[in-house]
């Protein structure tokens, strides 16, 4: 595709300063961005840089003054990239394709123009939309339902009576719907809690490679709408996530924990059982949350704590070493000092 700088700035609602005729052919980062290339520059650390960079136009904000090249005002430098990057990259037309290793039980039902590459397979019951592509090796266990538009790459696992909603993309080797970690005490053993739950995932969420979403031991585990998961996420049973929330990698849940809307847990947080955390709460890298978060806080650290109580107490960690020197000497003294008052005590005896 080949877009001038001027439909580009007129499709943006943009300001282009530069020439209008140029010829953008795609998107690119920054430093790699090429003369046909459009990048963005999303704060001021790259406003000096644009008169050396080799793209062809760069999207700045609004706010950014005046800069030399060929730039476009926009309100939203990075959202205006990813709306250029769909438009440079649309999405290849899904047309109806059954390959014939495809192993599809009774009474499958499938929508208008859905795509089963190799190795997929279908069990009894299942209810696929329209635009559904399952790529090689997805399996889909018994009376699973998926909605339109959803993409499941290869050698995914979505085991029987899970729901998946619409325009949902599961990246390869994640299993949707297995068996919670349930075990009761017998004795010196363990014996297995029967987990009979499923999943249920809403509208526009976005699963990672090679994450683990457990099924409820007796009721749901829920994935609302537009939640965004990293790879290697670990979801519980009887998890709730909420609308938009973002997991990034490695985040591990326990059961029964509910998630607010547009919380965020950064990369390798682990956050115990039957806990809450609020809406729009941010949970720091590598935290470890043993309480409920409110609302809107941000914790960090091990346990996790208020995220401005966590920077003070780091800036001490440092200084233990010194510390413990001081401590020890101040003890010493102290010592000394009773050993003083001791031996004026007999004295006056």
């Amino acid at each position: 595709m080949n877009m001038t700088l001027e439909d580009i700035a007129k499709l943006l609602c943009g300001t282009l300063k530069g020439d209008p005729q140029r010829i953008i052919t795609g998107i690119a980062s920054f430093e790699q961005a090429g003369l046909k290339d459009i990048t963005f520059a999303g704060d001021s650390r790259y406003y000096s840089r644009i008169e050396t960079t080799e793209a062809g136009a760069v999207l700045v904000p609004k706010d950014a003054g005046e800069l030399n090249g060929h730039v476009i005002y926009v309100e939203n430098p990075r959202m205006a990239f990813v709306r250029l990057g769909h438009l440079f990259n649309p999405v290849i037309e899904t047309r109806e394709y059954i390959h014939p290793s495809a192993c599809v039980g009774p009474r499958v039902t499938l929508g208008e123009n859905v795509q089963l590459h190799a190795g997929t397979v279908l069990g009894k019951n299942v209810t696929l939309g329209s635009r559904v592509v399952l790529f090689p090796n997805v399996v889909m266990g018994d009376n699973v339902t998926v909605g339109d538009d959803v993409t499941v790459y290869p050698n995914v696992t979505v085991r029987d009576r899970c729901v998946i909603g619409s325009r949902v993309i599961i990246h390869s080797g994640s299993v949707i719907g297995s068996d919670g970690y349930g075990f009761v005490p017998d004795g010196e053993k363990y014996t297995k809690i029967p987990h009979t739950g499923t999943v249920r995932i809403g509208d526009d969420v976005e699963i990672g490679a090679l994450n683990s979403i457990d099924r409820g031991t007796f009721g749901e585990t829920v994935i609302k709408n537009g939640v965004k998961t990293d790879n290697q996420v670990h979801i519980a049973h009887n998890v709730v996530v909420g609308e938009n929330t973002l997991l990034v990698a490695q985040v591990g849940i326990a059961g029964s924990t509910v998630i607010g809307d547009h919380a965020i847990l950064a990369g390798q947080v682990g956050v115990a059982g039957h806990l809450i955390i609020g809406n729009n709460a941010v949970i720091g890298p590598k935290a470890g949350v043993i309480h409920s978060v409110a609302d809107h806080d941000v914790v960090s650290g091990i346990p996790a704590i208020s995220h401005k109580q966590w920077l003070k107490s780091q800036t001490v960690i440092p200084k233990l070493p010194e510390l413990k020197k001081r401590l020890s000497k101040l003890e010493k003294m102290i010592d000394a000092l009773e050993n003083k008052i001791d031996a004026l005590e007999n004295k006056g005896d």
